[in-house]
């Protein structure tokens, strides 16, 4: 095992979890989990079968990534933030055959509390803020609030907020990493 697990954490046999990885107090991961290097999964996170998480992601305690939830490089996931993977569910009906994926790009930020309706994809460096409720893709570096979520801005790579109209055309550049944001049409591109 080239991984930490606590003695209170449930691997099944299946799970693939890359080097230097972290299984915290009370985790689950079921077998079908394919998780990479350099993971840290916060106290009581439960990670489904169909799941795939990219190296370097923080999982914080109380989440629960369910089945067709798919996380790319460098994703954080906050304290008790939620997923959904059914659009519509009820006990009394078997919806497993309408699970609709969900997709969280390189370095995204999903804040405590924050809910993601499945079938969205959140772009590469977004940030949803805490308690914000995600029901439609979000696009790449775009900093999303609310009830639900609207755009209120962009985001750096660096995790701050870019001085930035939300449509129309213009350049910044980040305070901190000196990195080029062009912002052409209502899309920014780190240039």
């Amino acid at each position: 095992m080239n991984f930490m697990k606590h003695e209170t954490a449930i691997v099944d046999d299946g799970a693939v979890i890359g080097e230097n990885s972290r299984v915290w107090h009370w985790v689950h991961v079921c077998g079908g989990a394919v998780i990479g290097q350099g993971v840290s999964l916060g106290q009581n996170v439960f990670v489904g079968n169909k799941v795939t998480i990219g190296d370097k992601c923080k999982i914080q305690n109380n989440v629960s990534i369910y089945d067709n939830v798919h996380l790319e490089e460098g994703v954080f996931c906050g304290p008790s933030m939620v997923f959904t993977n059914v659009y519509n569910p009820r006990s009394l009906l078997e919806r497993k055959d309408e699970y609709r994926d969900t997709i969280v790009k390189k370095g995204a930020t999903l804040g405590a509390n924050c809910t993601i309706v499945c079938g969205v994809t959140i772009g590469e460096y977004a940030f949803v803020g805490a308690g914000a409720v995600i029901n439609k893709n979000v696009k790449p570096f775009a900093l999303m609030v609310g009830v639900p979520a609207k755009q209120i801005g962009w985001m750096s790579k660096y995790g701050e907020q870019l001085a930035l109209p939300l449509n129309g055309d213009a350049e910044v550049t980040c305070t901190h990493t000196g990195e080029k944001y062009l912002l052409n049409q209502g899309n920014l591109i780190l240039v």
